[in-house]
């Protein structure tokens, strides 16, 4: 990958999205994601008392299942449940002090019982999708080095370095239940972000999969179909501003910025804002969203400016999606 590739991409030009797609990938992948995919429909089946048993409020719901938990527009998000873990390291060996300031990133991850009846492999499945999409983070780190180094505000920092060896990498697998039948709108006076409202990631790099649709089949084995509205799906704002319907081909990654890369370079290497919209008809025919997102950052001990650690950052992150403070 070329220094002017990922200048393009990450760069400050007005045209310059702020994600870059990464093609030729092993053919392995398509079976990986859609394996994973599936397991995000079909956790979310299961019943609520089910789910509930894999959730954990001590980390801010950060590990295991979420609904309902995140403000997102002013509000508790109830359009996309999330499973989250770490696929990189199961139990991470930083100080007990270092785990209490920090549960969002240092705690154990959860996972279903492997004999928990429509998810079994649920664990493999999700670590070794998580795994591909880290390594193949961690080489796009290594080609965006020079291009990144000259904007650092600490010219000592490598980011690649600094991604291979965190202990706080993060993946979100994600469910975006069908929208209910009383918030179906007119196309044209559907908001841009009524699936995922406008966010930046807190991450320095965040490794996207194509998101996947799916349809009630017979028994609990879902249906792909392509995405039923040329509407749907993921949106972002390019450096000068424009809207951007992203399309991610199903046999390629995505790659995008993170705040923490934003605060690292000084504003430089602008964080990348994104939603994901509905679209048309996807109402009456009961579809949803299936996706994964792989989060790369430091350890929170990391300084991303002179005055504020990783760490730092991202409580008040937490404090402002969770409402809660500590």
């Amino acid at each position: 990958m070329t220094h002017w590739v990922v200048e393009q991409a990450f760069g400050s030009h007005p045209k310059s999205l702020g994600i870059i797609i990464v093609r030729d990938l092993p053919a392995s992948y398509a079976s990986q994601r859609e394996k994973l995919l599936k397991f995000a429909y079909k956790f979310a089946k299961l019943d609520e008392s089910i789910r509930e048993k894999y959730t954990n409020p001590a980390s801010n719901y950060s590990f295991g299942w979420s609904h309902g938990k995140e403000i997102m527009n002013g509000k508790p998000d109830v359009l996309k449940g999330s499973y989250y873990a770490n696929p990189i390291v199961d139990a991470p060996t930083v100080s007990q002090k270092e785990k209490d300031a920090h549960p969002e990133y240092y705690g154990n991850n959860i996972w279903p019982d492997p004999d928990q009846k429509g998810v079994e492999g649920f664990k493999n499945a999700f670590k070794d999708l998580g795994q591909f999409v880290f390594r193949v983070g961690c080489e796009l780190a290594v080609a965006c080095q020079p291009f990144a180094l000259a904007h650092f505000s600490d010219t000592s920092i490598s980011l690649p370095n600094l991604i291979s060896t965190s202990q706080t990498t993060k993946a979100r697998l994600l469910h975006y239940f069908p929208p209910a039948s009383g918030d179906a709108e007119p196309s044209g006076d559907e908001p841009v972000d009524s699936w995922c409202g406008f966010h930046l990631d807190h991450s320095m790099l965040t490794g996207l999969c194509s998101a996947m649709y799916l349809q009630e089949g017979d028994g609990f084995e879902p249906v792909v179909i392509p995405s039923p509205s040329a509407a749907s799906g993921l949106y972002i704002r390019t450096r000068g501003g424009d809207l951007i319907k992203v399309s991610i081909p199903p046999d390629c990654l995505a790659f995008q910025t993170g705040e923490a890369l934003e605060i690292a370079t000084g504003g430089k290497l602008r964080a990348t804002p994104h939603c994901v919209r509905v679209g048309d008809n996807l109402n009456a025919q009961n579809i949803s969203r299936e996706t994964f997102a792989l989060f790369m950052q430091p350890n929170t001990d990391q300084h991303l400016s002179l005055s504020e650690t990783f760490g730092q950052f991202s409580q008040k992150v937490f404090q402002e999606h969770y409402k809660k403070s500590r």
